[in-house]
């Protein structure tokens, strides 16, 4: 048993639940739930393991674990219930803060799979001898991958990442806007690129979130990157949101736009509800790009 509390203890730390010093030492509400639960070792592994990859898909973790898919969602729903998970379609991920967005380089292998599919099915809609707008994100760097056997392209980015991969294409030509170099993702933010994007009307612009709550909000953490955002929407004669089952009911701070102003939506799992009804009041195009394949 003491072992045990010391491996809640362990795990508490690294899923860096916080820790508030008020002359004596008071933990968090979410870390006091982890000790009332009193976890079994084969939960405390199933939440190793996704802290260790960031998401995972219940069929691996019964793999992993060598339980069935049922004992998997049953552990899966208690840890969710107590907040040391976040579910979504298909999987779970490590809990996310409202405040600031997961490391680039854990969003990078976060449901690499699924924005793999979602990029694939964009680029397929992506018409040759055309102008876009890709932003800031993993799943638009995913896009810029697909999109390199395109011809005519003409490509405006505040992405340096996404420059890099287009301009192995030498039939797209590739425009950096100015602005200042965020270096732990190689994004391009501020006044001066929200100037540099204005100058500009695009036929597409494919843009990214952090995430999208249950009143049609999209959102993110950084309110530079957002204006950025609200500028690339702005200049563009169709927007296309690119966004994983991941960021459905996923909270973050500032809002950057509204469903009602997305024309099409690609996705890897159909969206929970009340998604699908307010894609369908917003007269949105949903395009699902599931392992069986794509569906409108």
């Amino acid at each position: 048993m003491r072992s045990l509390h010391f491996d809640i203890a362990r795990l508490i730390s690294e899923f860096s639940l916080i820790r508030i010093r008020l002359g004596s030492c008071r933990v968090a509400q979410s870390t006091l739930c982890a000790y009332a639960m009193n976890p079994n070792p084969r939960q405390i592994k199933l939440l190793e393991t996704v802290r260790a990859r960031s998401s995972v898909t219940v069929e691996q973790l019964a793999e992993m674990l060598d339980v069935t898919l049922q004992t998997v969602r049953r552990d899966v729903q208690r840890l969710a219930d107590e907040g040391l998970l976040a579910r979504f379609h298909g999987g779970v991920r490590v809990p996310s803060s409202t405040i600031e967005n997961l490391a680039y380089q854990q969003r990078e292998t976060l449901n690499a799979d699924g924005k793999a599919r979602i990029a694939r099915a964009v680029a397929a809609q992506v018409p040759n001898d055309c102008s876009l707008i890709l932003n800031i994100g993993t799943t638009t760097e995913a896009i810029a991958k697909a999109l390199l056997h395109h011809r005519g392209l003409r490509v405006i980015t505040n992405n340096l990442n996404v420059a890099t991969i287009l301009s192995d294409n030498p039939a797209c030509e590739v425009i950096v806007a100015g602005g200042s170099v965020r270096s732990r993702d190689r994004a391009i933010v501020g006044e001066t690129t929200v100037d540099f994007i204005r100058q500009f009307k695009v036929d597409i612009a494919v843009i990214g979130i952090s995430g999208i709550e249950a009143d049609g909000s999209l959102r993110d953490f950084d309110l530079r990157e957002v204006k950025v955002a609200q500028a690339i929407i702005a200049q563009a004669r169709e927007v296309w949101l690119a966004a994983d089952a991941s960021k459905f009911n996923r909270a973050a701070m500032v809002q950057l736009a509204d469903l009602s102003q997305i024309d099409c939506l690609f996705t890897d799992a159909p969206p929970p509800p009340p998604f699908p009804s307010l894609l369908e009041s917003a007269q949105v195009r949903c395009v699902i790009s599931g392992e069986a394949g794509e569906a409108v």
